[in-house]
């Protein structure tokens, strides 16, 4: 029998209703399976409500916009319920109880209002909702009507809104809605990419009740005795081009075919499919409910976003839940949230791999325009590949633009890339993808980065110059530590992954060396670049600088600058920001969560953290998960478990301030890393075994997470006691 404590902390919920969360709450809310994500806003609708359904891979550049944009599709949640002539809203008549519950486990979200009318009729209205995990097409709705005091008559319209932009963005186009019989059919397509777009509802009532069809709408009357109820299901079904030649017929005979097989059925395979992920993805926490529900949320919301069956999409930097980022791709994916997968759910991590193998040709269009070989990855990616990082900033308030220079000079996305694939390799052995395809990645970066590395004749080393770490508020900096250092990671990589493939696919091995141009002196000349390449460092305290000329920028106190929201370079200013010394993110924190000990030793890695910590701002909320994980690994508890339960809480909380935007996914993945990697100290030996040293926060009893070793799902337990 499952306790209260363990079923509180698989349930999100909200009460009373608040108007004034509306943008909070409709991210948190969101519900998903991988290929659609759908906002948490209400059937009724709400003035200032942000209603997104979107789906991966439908992106479309508008007119006047600076980059491509992920489409918000036709919303299909409306549902409007009228009572004895007045219509159900959460600000008119009275609510007398309001409930809101996002079920973890099932991923379903439930709404339950009781609310009398102005006439004192009472009512009691139940919204469920899930996008199912069984048949990733469909989103399937009920709504019930109970009769508490009075006998009203009651009418329900059910719509699908076609009006919808991208924040007042059009992006759709030769708009068209049909129904009859009960079915509802829109069809648009994007006005620049060309994506054909068909969104089909189809319905059914408990109670014998011929609808109404209109255009746009289907409506059922019906009187409701009191203590009786009514429900209605709809399923809606959502097909693009990118699956079907006609999307409108998949979706329509989609939506008909689910229908027939009831609410009840459609739920049980829905939650059937989530028990075999959390089978494999749940953390088990003993002594913390509230790092228990955060661990299980942020797990969530990576597998919601996670495509299931498709290799040419990504997970944007805020998942499907918002318009943050336009939906765009960044190293988020590989670095943050790729880890727990490769882990926990292989297959998708595959995925998300070959999302960036199907992309190499936009890679190498990259590296060629700017003047390099190989392939390099672009900063932000959409669709195809292609760099989609605006140039310039939308206008400021004095009318000034500021020049975005990530997509031109944040280039260790590439290597950032490539570490994901090694470490889905040697964590799968998936010997298969990466002969095929994973070990093209590796090679074809490291080709680029041989071509990037500047040898600097005076002090005999290689450099790179005009770069940008991770910690963005230093833009265009000389030898950044991080990426420097990665590079040589990097190319050390190759030239290993060279070894074994001559070793054990000799065939494949030499048509891909000869088709990436691997010759014996490019070999040689990443040799060489390894050995020189210029990592800046203190010599008498082993502390890295995070870039030439970082040691002498003006120091700022930021303890002086609590409690704040705001980041230090908004409040500072974007100029002022690149003199000081304060940092956006883990930089060098980042490098030693990366590299763990091959960064130096124990000492050498406490003067880096001794040094860094306390002049990060947490700009990102990429920050505080990785400084959780290295503090786990120096044994800093205190701060680890700090760092941690705010990283957890960042969405939960609206901790940022801008939750609205979706899901800091990043955040997210971030989470697990710091659990599995940190406290747990899950890692691989020199021998691939699988190897654990724990650091746990001394008030958790017990941990449990399952992960994939070689194929094989192995359980850890860990225990207080040891």
């Amino acid at each position: 029998m499952i306790s209260p404590i363990e079923q509180r902390t698989w349930l999100v919920s909200e009460s009373p209703f608040n108007p004034f969360k509306l943008s909070h709450t409709e991210t948190i809310f969101t519900v998903g399976n991988g290929f659609m994500g759908v906002r948490g806003t209400f059937e009724e609708g709400y003035a200032g409500d942000l209603a997104s359904t979107l789906v991966h891979g439908i992106f479309n550049h508008a007119e006047g916009d600076l980059v491509p944009d992920i489409v918000n599709l036709p919303n299909p949640l409306p549902v409007h319920i009228v009572v004895d002539g007045e219509v159900f809203h959460m600000t008119a008549g009275r609510v007398l109880g309001y409930r809101r519950t996002l079920d973890l486990k099932r991923a379903a979200l439930t709404r339950e209002v009781l609310w009398r009318t102005t006439q004192g009729v009472v009512v009691k209205l139940t919204f469920e909702r899930f996008a199912s995990l069984a048949a990733e097409h469909l989103l399937v709705q009920r709504v019930r009507v109970r009769a508490l005091l009075g006998s009203p008559k009651v009418e329900i319209r059910s719509s699908i809104d076609s009006a919808v932009t991208n924040e007042d963005v059009p992006h759709l186009t030769d708009i068209q809605q049909r129904a009859a019989e009960g079915d509802l059919l829109i069809t648009a397509r994007t006005n620049q990419s060309r994506y054909g777009i068909a969104v089909a509802a189809a319905h059914s009532l408990s109670t014998h009740s011929a609808p109404s069809t209109s255009a746009d709408q289907v409506r059922y009357t019906f009187d409701l005795p009191q203590e009786t109820e009514v429900s209605l299901t709809k399923v809606s079904a959502i097909y693009t081009t990118r699956q079907s030649k006609t999307p409108d017929q998949a979706a329509q005979e989609a939506a008909r075919a689910a229908l027939a097989k009831g609410y009840e059925s459609l739920f049980a395979s829905h939650c059937a499919a989530w028990e075999q992920y959390w089978h494999t993805s749940d953390v088990h926490i003993e002594g913390d409910e509230v790092a228990q529900k955060a661990i299980r949320f942020t797990t969530y919301h990576v597998l919601i976003a996670a495509p299931r069956h498709d290799e040419h999409s990504s997970i944007g930097a805020k998942t499907l839940s918002g318009p943050g980022y336009k939906g765009h791709v960044f190293w988020d994916t590989e670095l943050f949230m790729l880890p727990m997968l490769t882990l926990t759910q292989p297959k998708l991590a595959r995925n998300l791999l070959m999302y960036r193998y199907h992309n190499l040709g936009g890679a190498r269009n990259k590296a060629r325009a700017n003047g390099y070989e190989g392939a390099m990855f672009p900063w932000e990616s959409t669709d195809t590949g292609e760099e989609t990082t605006p140039q310039w900033s939308h206008p400021q308030p004095d009318g000034t633009r500021i020049r975005i220079w990530t997509g031109d000079t944040e280039q260790h996305i590439s290597t950032d890339i490539a570490y994901a694939v090694l470490q889905y390799w040697q964590w799968t052995g998936d010997d298969e993808f990466f002969v095929k395809h994973g070990a093209e990645i590796v090679l074809d970066t490291a080709v680029f980065w041989g071509s990037r590395a500047e040898y600097n004749t005076e002090q005999d080393r290689y450099e790179l110059k005009m770069q940008i770490g991770p910690d963005e508020y230093h833009e265009n900096v000389d030898n950044s530590a991080f990426t420097n250092s990665m590079v040589r990671w990097h190319l050390q990589q190759a030239l290993a992954v060279r070894q074994w493939l001559l070793a054990h696919h000799a065939q494949a091995a030499e048509a891909l060396l000869a088709r990436l141009g691997i010759t014996a002196e490019r070999c040689a000349l990443w040799e060489r670049i390894a050995a020189k390449m210029y990592v800046p460092r203190d010599p008498e305290t082993g502390v890295l600088e995070q870039f030439d000329g970082f040691f002498n920028l003006e120091r700022l106190d930021l303890t002086h600058w609590q409690p704040r929201v705001a980041n230090m370079d908004w409040i500072l200013g974007h100029a002022r920001a690149q003199g000081v010394m304060v940092i956006k993110q883990a930089d060098i924190v980042m490098l030693m969560a990366l590299l763990g000990e091959q960064f130096g030793t124990l000492e050498e890695r406490q003067a880096n953290w001794d040094f860094y910590y306390p002049i990060v701002d947490h700009g990102s909320s990429l920050s505080p998960s990785t400084h959780a994980w290295v503090a786990a690994r120096l044994n800093l508890l205190e701060d680890a478990y700090k760092m941690f339960i705010y990283a957890a809480n960042i969405d939960l909380e609206d901790l940022k301030g801008n939750v609205r935007d979706g899901i800091h996914a990043a955040a997210s993945g971030g989470v697990w890393q710091a659990l599995a990697f940190g406290f747990v100290g899950l890692g691989l030996a020199d021998n691939g075994e699988m190897q654990v040293a724990p650091a746990l926060p001394p008030h958790w009893q017990s941990v449990t997470l399952r992960v994939y070793h070689r194929g094989q799902l192995k359980t850890i337990r860990l225990t207080a006691e040891g």
